[in-house]
């Protein structure tokens, strides 16, 4: 799955387009590398977004096309 859908699929940024351009500023961090939105995303990726100051580190445990909201939270744990 691409890193921009999984980002919106799991909640952790809310929509796709904002998940795309924080890629493209380089804010997206895939096992250590800068990830373009593109990226394949697979189980034991570790992801790092900075948000100005804060930085979130999650590790991927599963990947789904399509999720509920409530199991949103367990694609990822943080780290």
């Amino acid at each position: 799955m691409r890193l921009d859908k999984f980002l919106k699929v799991s909640r952790i940024i809310k929509r796709r387009t904002v998940a795309n351009e924080a890629c493209d500023a380089g804010r997206v961090l895939v096992n250590d590398k800068p990830a373009k939105a593109s990226l394949n995303v697979k189980e034991g990726d570790v992801i790092e977004i900075q948000f100005g100051t804060k930085s979130v580190k999650v590790q991927v445990l599963d990947v789904q096309e399509t999720v509920k909201k409530e199991e949103a939270k367990e694609l990822y744990k943080y780290l």
